[in-house]
């Protein structure tokens, strides 16, 4: 049988058509607009790191200059509490970027080292000890490294500003012409640090803490580059492990081999075969998971690693990364010196960081003495403005390169905040506050 279309069937059909064709364009604009948003957000967030660290560095070159001349406790102190805003700034600006295969050791350490340099001049001014020559001269030349630092970070912000490509582009392609000069001014920044004074004080980030030697490679078996090639193909998660390259190792106190592919990089001790870290480097899209779903995807990365013992502490996301902080559980005991970061896309949920060394520096067999003073004896004495919900035991770390056995306690202050209190369980004396700082963005402790 000869089917008809009448002229108006086929006009309903053409409409119809043209209706489903420009359903399919309008969303396609809107899905291709939502890229572009995103794309550009990335953009102007590592733009915006990148100036940020800049304007860090002069912020922190002329306070610096300005400690070189205080006369009173009073006055450094100031100037140290803002130095540790700065380097704090700058720190958050550079867990921001891609890193990749850029090395920024150097630059982490300087800002790590800068504000509690200054805090611990603080201090020892206000105990009215005198601030030596050597000291006023360290200030001078902390000065002159933030000066270069604050000058190579604007000319690399003006060449990704004025390149021809995408600023993301410009970190993923480091190591070819496109982000060749990235690579290259993120590199001559971390040589023009190598020649930093050594800074001693009584601080968690003095050179005498930084510099000793990892307890966990201290007597361990020393492997082969082939043993080293197929953990790192464990850590990157690649299905077949002949893809990653082998650069030149770090030396140093941890020697290690280190492995790259596109877009990976990471070292394994070259003693005992730990892994020491893992990065990966791409654009995050849009958040699709929750950080509780993040925690879970880094313990599940942990356990693949054969990691166990290791209590998330706390996590924070930015970027659409959830970085997740373990510390490391002795039986009942929580040590906070033994650290594992683990960072998760919140897109897909895949790992694209892992840094054990804080673990491979500090973790060792404990043999704990008894403590002196019993649970009941510091909940009594803690302030009155603070109610203890829970209490235990937890080694933190000190100013100098001990640790101490303090009792945790996670309380309620009258306002509502939640405080974590540490008491030296050997002694009695409170030993450090913390306040737990709940946002969007995670959990985290101030």
């Amino acid at each position: 049988m000869k089917t008809t279309i009448s002229r108006r069937g086929i006009v309903r059909i053409v409409s119809f058509f043209l209706f489903a064709v420009a359903i399919l364009g309008a969303a396609n604009i809107i899905y291709m607009t939502k890229i572009k948003a995103l794309e550009n957000a990335v953009q102007a967030g590592y733009s915006g790191a990148v100036e940020e660290l800049a304007q860090s560095a002069d912020e922190i070159s002329a306070l610096l200059s300005k400690g070189r001349y205080a006369a009173s406790p009073s006055m450094m102190t100031r100037l140290s509490n803002l130095l540790m805003q700065s380097s704090g700034e700058a720190k958050s600006a550079l867990e921001s970027l891609p890193a990749g295969n850029i090395r920024t050791d150097n630059l982490e350490k300087f800002f790590s080292q800068v504000g509690n340099y200054a805090v611990s001049l603080s201090r020892k001014a206000t105990a009215g000890d005198d601030i030596t020559d050597e000291e006023i001269e360290n200030f001078k030349a902390l000065s002159d490294c933030a000066d270069d630092i604050s000058e190579n970070l604007w000319k690399l912000r003006t060449g990704m500003l004025t390149s021809d490509y995408p600023i993301a582009e410009l970190f993923e392609q480091i190591d070819g012409e496109t982000g060749k000069f990235v690579g290259d001014g993120f590199s001559g920044i971390e040589d023009g640090l190598d020649g930093m004074p050594k800074l001693i004080y009584d601080g968690p980030f003095s050179d005498h803490i930084i510099d000793r030697a990892p307890k966990m490679t201290k007597y361990g078996r020393e492997i082969s580059e082939e043993e080293a090639l197929e953990k790192a193909a464990l850590a990157i998660g690649t299905d077949s492990y002949r893809v990653l390259s082998c650069e030149a190792g770090e030396e140093g106190k941890m020697p290690s081999y280190c492995f790259y592919c596109e877009g990976a990089r990471c070292a394994v001790s070259k003693t005992g075969g730990y892994i020491v870290y893992c990065m990966k480097y791409r654009n995050v899209r849009e958040s699709e998971i929750s950080p509780e779903t993040a925690v879970e995807k880094a313990d599940e990365y942990l356990k693949k690693l054969g990691i166990e013992n290791m209590e998330d502490t706390y996590h924070e996301c930015y970027n659409g990364v959830c970085t997740v902080n373990y510390a490391y559980r002795d039986g009942d005991i929580t040590c906070y010196t033994d650290l594992i970061k683990v960072a998760v896309a919140l897109d897909n949920g895949e790992v694209l960081g892992y840094d054990a060394r804080g673990f491979l520096v500090n973790h060792h067999d404990r043999d704990f003495a008894e403590p002196i003073y019993t649970e009941e004896e510091v909940r009594e004495n803690i302030s009155k403005n603070l109610n203890a919900k829970s209490c235990g035991l937890a080694v933190i770390p000190t100013d100098s390169v001990d640790e101490k056995l303090c009792y945790e306690l996670k309380c309620t202050a009258d306002s509502g905040e939640d405080v974590l209190v540490y008491v030296n369980a050997m002694t009695g004396e409170e030993e450090e506050i913390l306040l737990i700082v709940r946002t969007d963005g995670g959990v985290l402790t101030v």
